[in-house]
């Protein structure tokens, strides 16, 4: 398997597409603006004019993008992923999406000889550009072993989660995690602030204790700056908790830190925050 077509080359995306050809990847792309990824072209990238014309004559193709809409623009139709791969390929979506719509990819894929898998990504601008992403992966274990040498490009921390939108299930999980963890590093450093503590001595205490967390380590310190230069879009953390909110009003169930994060990121977004990085969250403790 050495024909990869990419679909989705933003800022991970980019990263990811450069790790797979560093390992002999033969690597086709398509993304809405060409001239955002000349730099990738220039590297041995084959530009495709179209979604069509990157699924074509690839053993596997590979989605990172923005939204459920996105994801379904790009799979279904005539001028869709499904149906221009040829018989017996991968079709690997590693946007964050609704465990459902990868459901849906999954039988349609299945329904035309083609193996579909959900395989959303954790580890951000950074673990993309490092290659240790952790890679959670939904669909048949015969295929994801079949895969596994793709995802080996990219990532570290690879594990078959098992049918068909359980990687996206784990994903959700992943996303209701950080929901906390980025909430109390920013309410840390906002009770420094008040107290009179500096903040960077602060989190460089704490930030090795039992308080230690990968988003204090890389957000929090990125908020002591104000740094808000996306690793991970507002809009796009915004549309994971929601996914993750309808998945548990489907089975009855509400969590109320997800909720209150949430609510506050839409306030984030209410004042153009969607294009910065979450490690923005600091700017709703900040105003009140």
């Amino acid at each position: 398997m050495k024909k990869v077509g990419f679909v989705g080359v933003g800022v991970m995306g980019k990263s990811m597409v450069r790790n797979l050809m560093k390992k002999g990847f033969d690597v086709s792309i398509y993304t809405r603006t060409k001239s955002k990824v000349e730099d990738v072209i220039s590297e041995g990238a084959k530009w495709c004019d179209t979604v069509k014309e990157c699924a074509q004559g690839q053993d596997a193709v590979i989605t990172i993008v923005g939204f459920p809409k996105d994801v379904e623009e790009v799979y279904f139709g005539e001028n869709g992923i499904i149906e221009n791969v040829p018989v017996g390929s991968y079709i690997i979506d590693m946007t964050t999406t609704s465990p459902k719509l990868d459901q849906r990819i999954y039988e349609a894929a299945k329904a035309r000889g083609v193996h579909g898998l959900d395989a959303p990504v954790s580890g951000g601008d950074v673990g993309a550009q490092k290659g240790t992403l952790a890679i959670m992966v939904g669909g048949d274990k015969e295929d994801f072993e079949a895969c596994l040498p793709i995802f080996q490009a990219m990532g570290t921390n690879i594990v078959y989660e098992g049918p068909s939108g359980a990687g996206q299930h784990c994903k959700m999980a992943n996303q209701i995690a950080l929901s906390g963890t980025l909430a109390s590093c920013c309410e840390a450093l906002t009770y420094a602030k008040a107290v009179g503590l500096d903040p960077r001595t602060m989190m460089d205490t704490i930030s090795t204790g039992a308080a230690g967390s990968w988003q204090m380590s890389n957000n929090g310190y990125k908020m002591l700056v104000d740094d808000y230069k996306p690793g991970f879009f507002v809009a796009h953390y915004i549309k994971d908790m929601k996914l993750a909110v309808e998945e548990l009003s489907d089975r009855g169930k509400s969590l109320p830190i997800l909720n209150e994060v949430l609510s506050m990121f839409e306030e984030l977004s209410a004042d153009g925050g969607d294009r910065l990085g979450t490690q923005a969250l600091i700017q709703v403790y900040d105003k009140k």
